[in-house]
């Protein structure tokens, strides 16, 4: 039996995962896809939020200023992209400068330092490519951009490191109360556990709902994006905001941790906890919403779309803690924006929360750092020749685009949680993530793949069960 299990593989569980590695605890997380990292939190804005926007006293406020403050360590510790790059809500001449104010008082009642208001000149000199028609902004220089991937796969990794296991390609079909806990069950195996921590994203309404007589109602809000060539990255410096609506903060402009542009997104609410297809419509109305606040954003040069679903619940605010009518059952639910930012300090509050109720202790050897995967662009040019003395599959080029050698994807493949499929290397390497989008090096990491798993290479999939890439040899079809 386990004393915990964890539902869920995306940045809340892994945080939670991770934090709890900390005691001396037998859990694992269970994930119904392929990897960890598939849902919301692979297809989100990659923002660390300052914490302005949130209500002062709810849980977004609170955790939101929380975990912008420990990302920066953190990801010295875990060794994953991040930075401080400023961010700015924007104010056109057709609203009313009022709502900036709003923000800052909301900011500052939350804690968030060194918030002010600056006027056109000085937003000019910080951001030249503003649109025309706007006057002023709420500039919060804590706000930061993130890599999600990285940020969840290292927490995954050192989770798993200091002995959580994780169940991949299993998915949670029941829930049912036990003498001693409760039974997940699952399509592949019955977990007993003493008890359950629900971070099942866009599904956490449904596994609540499970157990508990307070039912949750999570609505998928769906946000459209769209990504451009590093070749825009430069275009803006901060990350632009404009003032929030009912819907959320708007259309956002950023660079992101890797040196593209991110315009984005869209939100529209769907019953389908599925729909992450892209609409022509909505990708349609980023370039209008876009130019509101940074004008000439370089569309052409658009490489890629994507969408992903946000978990709005229907009282707008983070669901955490344990459900009033099933002890033992801890909710991590109705984590929409800022869920990313707020996630280690999610992670904290819900383990501890758990320690409490089994009575945990702490482990006298929990490994709080993790090393990710080595870069050779980083390495001085001697250095560089030196691992390729040693490792010379760190000087064998695989993806053009992104300059990532047959060593990285050797590296995403043998470390803890490995990739398995394409996507699992892509978000791990960005090999497949530049211009081409995979267009050259797809088959040479299939290739990698069926050798290092080792995997037949007509198993491999894109991104799990349904998704292979191989149908047959040619000559039979």
């Amino acid at each position: 039996m386990y004393d915990a299990a964890i539902i869920g593989a995306g940045v809340i569980g892994c945080a939670i995962a991770r934090e709890l590695s900390r005691y001396q605890i037998k859990a694992c997380v269970i994930e119904r896809e392929e990897d960890v990292c598939c849902g919301t939190s692979k297809a989100n804005s990659a923002i660390v939020h300052a914490g302005y926007d949130a209500v002062p006293g709810t849980l977004k406020a609170k955790l939101n200023v929380a975990g912008n403050q420990m990302m920066e360590q953190l990801s010295e510790d875990l060794d994953f992209p991040f930075r401080r790059n400023g961010s700015l809500v924007v104010c056109t001449k057709e609203q009313d400068p009022a709502g900036l104010d709003t923000l800052l008082e909301r900011g500052r009642a939350n804690g968030v330092p060194d918030l002010r208001i600056v006027d056109r000149n000085e937003l000019l000199a910080m951001e030249p490519n503003i649109s025309d028609d706007v006057t002023c902004a709420l500039f919060a220089p804590t706000g930061a951009i993130v890599c999600p991937f990285h940020l969840t796969m290292a927490l995954a990794e050192n989770a798993c490191a200091n002995g959580i296991v994780f169940k991949l390609n299993t998915a949670v079909t029941d829930i049912q109360k036990t003498s001693d806990g409760y039974d997940v069950i699952t399509d592949q195996e019955v977990i007993s556990t003493r008890t359950v921590i629900n971070a099942a994203g866009v599904y956490a309404d449904v596994l609540n709902n499970m157990v508990s007589s307070h039912k949750l109602t999570i609505t998928a809000r769906k946000g459209e994006y769209q990504l451009l060539d590093k070749s825009a990255g430069s275009h803006v410096s901060h990350t632009i905001f404009q003032l929030p609506g009912k819907m959320g903060k708007g259309v956002l402009v950023t660079p992101t941790i890797h040196g593209n542009l991110l315009v984005g997104p869209t939100a529209v609410d769907t019953d389908d906890k599925e729909e992450t297809n892209t609409t022509s419509e909505g990708l349609g109305s980023l370039s209008a919403a876009a130019a509101y606040s940074v004008k000439n954003v370089p569309l052409r040069q658009v490489i890629t779309s994507f969408a992903g679903l946000r978990a709005h619940e229907t009282g707008d605010d983070f669901i955490i803690g344990e459900a009033a009518d099933a002890a033992g059952f801890f909710n991590a639910a109705g984590i929409e924006s800022p869920g990313l930012s707020s996630a280690p300090a999610i992670g904290v509050m819900v383990a501890d929360m758990v320690k409490t109720y089994l009575g945990l202790d702490a482990k006298d050897d929990f490994i709080s750092t993790r090393q990710g995967i080595l870069r050779p662009e980083k390495l001085s040019i001697d250095e560089r020749n030196a691992l390729i003395h040693e490792q010379p599959a760190y000087g064998n080029i695989i993806c053009r685009c992104e300059m990532i050698t047959e060593g990285e994807i050797m590296d995403a493949i043998r470390r803890p949680l490995g990739a398995r499929s394409l996507d699992g290397v892509k978000r791990r390497t960005r090999a497949g993530m530049g211009r081409c989008q995979s267009g050259f090096c797809s088959p040479r990491v299939m290739e990698i793949l069926a050798r290092e798993v080792p995997m037949d290479i007509s198993a491999i999939t894109k991104s799990g069960n349904g998704s292979q890439i191989i149908c047959g040899r040619n000559k039979q079809i």
